[in-house]
């Protein structure tokens, strides 16, 4: 497949990684930080109304989450966002890492930004959070979801290598500091990208990336499960960057291909004889994962008005910028909080993991 490189953007793509700086003309990719609004024991999406619910979230986005969020529209709730879209509304969760010294305490493993090598606030200075995708390069339009739209992907009980998942979920050891391996595109090297936690030291921090499915029944806002309103091609997870073929007769409406990118800095923990004495991999999602398949996240739709469907028409736009889609400084964004609900320890050593004595749902 051929790339090119788009000169409207070269003051920036010689600061990108090398698999950013070629790509299929007419794509568009908003790429953006969103700093912490909160981190919590609250999950409005499998467990609604539940507190505290059985795992530690860490959550970006707009100031109206909260453990229902039943309204249908959520940009109607919140005030404010940690994201670099000042429209952008939305809610975005992940799980927690923790590190469990030989000893058998746990500490939360804090985020890093985005990569160095994108040079704005929202990768940069966010202090942790989350960098969100939204790419539009489909064959055919790409529609942008609508208010009270919700879905969630991976499942928190795998525990086992799922084949189907390669593109979908996957963790990179950064080799060097200052995010040193950053060099081709998500869950596409199967050199440098794993479906399981990195069982050695990273010099520059784990890197974890979760894809959604990029096709909707064109109905259903949401479903029991979360999922069964949305799928993937016909042939399968896309890769991320051909985005794949055509969409089920079930599911003919393509949407955004939605990636979430965390950072985990890991690098504190990086001293091999605080490790279990076997020597194996010592980190946890916290709902007591230390395999990494079960790997899973959340999204709840709140962008206002026709504000992401702008997005998705645009063509060439990338990063935190495109058309006349509005921004904000990185002060507010960081200013914007939810207060926490459930009264935990987030930063001392633990004797366990937060809820691990409830039952997982």
């Amino acid at each position: 497949m051929l790339w090119t490189t788009l000169l409207a953007f070269a003051a920036v793509a010689e600061a990108m990684p090398k698999w950013m700086e070629k790509r299929q003309g007419g794509m568009t990719m908003l790429r953006f930080g969103c700093a912490q609004v909160v981190i919590d024991r609250l999950d409005p999406l499998v467990n609604p109304g539940v507190i505290p619910s059985p795992h530690v979230h860490q959550i970006v986005g707009g100031n109206g989450f909260n453990a229902t969020m039943t309204t249908s529209d959520v940009s109607k709730t919140a005030t404010c966002t940690t994201c670099a879209f000042s429209k952008d509304f939305s809610n975005y969760w992940t799980a927690n890492l923790y590190f469990k010294a030989r000893n058998g305490t746990y500490k939360r493993v804090k985020q890093l930004g985005a990569a160095r090598q994108f040079n704005d606030d929202f990768s940069t200075a966010i202090d942790g959070g989350v960098l969100v995708y939204y790419v539009s390069a489909q064959p055919g339009k790409v529609t942008a979801f609508k208010p009270g739209f919700r879905m969630l992907v991976g499942d928190p009980t795998s525990r086992k290598v799922d084949a189907n998942m390669k593109r979908q979920n996957c963790y990179r050891c950064y080799t060097g500091p200052n995010f040193g391996g950053d060099t081709s595109a998500p869950c596409m090297d199967a050199n440098i990208d794993t479906q399981s936690l990195p069982p050695q030291p990273c010099k520059g921090g784990i890197r974890s990336n979760i894809l959604f499915p990029t096709c909707w029944d064109g109905k259903n806002l949401d479903s029991p499960d979360h999922k069964a309103h949305v799928a993937y091609p016909t042939s399968g997870p896309a890769n991320f960057l051909s985005l794949g073929g055509n969409c089920p007769s079930t599911h003919p409406v393509r949407i955004p291909q939605l990636m979430y990118e965390v950072v985990w800095d890991t690098t504190p923990f990086n001293d091999k004889s605080q490790w279990p004495a076997d020597g194996s991999q010592p980190f946890y999602f916290s709902y007591g994962d230390n395999t990494g398949y079960g790997q899973h996240a959340d999204y709840v739709f709140g962008w206002q008005d026709d504000e992401l469907q702008k997005g998705m028409d645009a063509t060439n736009c990338m990063g935190a910028k495109c058309k006349d889609m509005k921004n904000q400084a990185i002060a507010p964004a960081k200013q914007c909080q939810v207060k926490t609900a459930v009264k935990e320890d987030h930063d001392g050593w633990l004797s366990e993991l937060p809820g691990m004595e409830m039952p997982m749902h």
